[in-house]
């Protein structure tokens, strides 16, 4: 099955799928119950035992649901000849355990749906600061153990966010823009060359 229509014409389901989406619509999910189960599930961890987090920015994209509140325009990479295009829609903030090795497996614990206009540091850092607490209560960091590796990617303010995050179990790795200037302004024509660089904080 791969969508809830296809389960509505299972001869088993023995209703039309106007009664699934009924039901669905007078359900119901807890999402604190959720969000403290998924930390307590067994996570990927990397090959020295360590959990690493990875956090970003996943759109779904709306672009004809034009009745559809608080849509704004979400950054995509691959569609029309392989070009930049901003999509209207919904974009959502994930975190999710990652492994070491040879694999895209990953473990999503939390997804927070971001307003338009909003601030994504303070979003990402009160998400991430949750998560590492709901961790902690479940046993999955202790005392003694590595602190939890954070990725970002180049459009976090990786140093504001690992600022905002002490006091917590974390070290924040942040890929950097190449025009990101750090102690001096940068020089009147000077155009960086190459890659982002990646960069620890503690």
């Amino acid at each position: 099955m791969r969508t809830l229509v296809d389960l509505a014409l299972a001869p088993e389901h023995r209703r039309g799928h106007g009664a699934l989406y009924g039901g669905l619509n007078q359900g119901r999910i807890d999402v604190v119950r959720l969000r403290r189960a998924l930390t307590g599930l067994p996570l990927p961890r990397a090959a020295d035992g360590r959990l690493v987090l990875a956090v970003d920015v996943s759109p779904c994209r709306r672009p004809d649901a034009n009745t559809c509140a608080d849509r704004s325009f979400c950054h995509t990479f691959g569609r029309g000849e392989g070009k930049h295009q901003m999509v209207p829609g919904w974009p959502y903030s994930v975190v999710a355990a990652l492994e070491s090795g040879r694999t895209s497996w990953t473990a999503v614990l939390d997804a927070v749906r971001l307003e338009p206009g909003a601030d994504v540091a303070a979003v990402t850092t009160v998400q991430i600061r949750e998560v590492v607490e709901r961790l902690v209560a479940a046993g999955q960091w202790q005392e003694g153990d590595p602190k939890v590796l954070v990725v970002l990617d180049a459009g976090y303010d990786a140093p504001r966010i690992a600022h905002l995050l002490a006091g917590l179990p974390v070290e924040i790795l942040g890929r950097l823009r190449s025009d990101r200037v750090m102690r001096r302004p940068t020089r009147a024509g000077l155009r960086p060359q190459g890659r982002p660089s990646a960069q620890a904080w503690q």
